[in-house]
């Protein structure tokens, strides 16, 4: 898995602002419209929170269009609630979106992305972490391996 962009200051406050902001980057990136990224997350969301714990949320959908699976990172600027799992508020986000008949790929990058972010240093060094080079400089080699 690779991260296409780092978003270091996200600005949501709620769960769906949230959501909107990594969707409007997503589009961005991948050539789509934001509102159909968003629905997916947001039928995601209805299926079950995607937080986690710890301040994590793995965001996830398979959408058409895509030719391959997409990751951003995010940091919220403010803990923002999420009903995550252990009622906390998420800060770190890995937004995964996987083409239509990936299956197997998307899970295997939600699996991996989760391992990632349950490691509890590397989230308190991605939390100080002072920008986007930086924040690449802790995910990219974990992502390589």
């Amino acid at each position: 898995m690779k991260i296409d962009k780092i978003l270091p200051a996200l600005k949501g406050r709620s769960k769906r602002q949230l959501l909107e902001e990594l969707a409007r980057a997503a589009a961005e990136e991948v050539g789509l419209e934001a509102g159909a990224i968003l629905d997916a997350l947001m039928e995601r969301e209805r299926l079950g929170t995607t937080g986690v714990g710890q301040g994590v949320a793995l965001p996830h959908a398979r959408i058409a269009g895509l030719d391959r699976l997409h990751a951003f990172f995010g940091r919220a600027a403010e803990p923002v609630p999420f009903d995550a799992i252990d009622d906390k508020p998420v800060d770190l986000f890995i937004l995964l979106l996987a083409p239509l008949q990936a299956n197997a790929e998307h899970l295997r990058a939600l699996a991996q992305a989760a391992r990632l972010l349950r490691n509890k240093e590397l989230c308190r060094q991605l939390r100080g972490a002072d920008g986007e080079e930086a924040i690449a400089a802790l995910l990219n080699p974990r992502l390589a391996a």
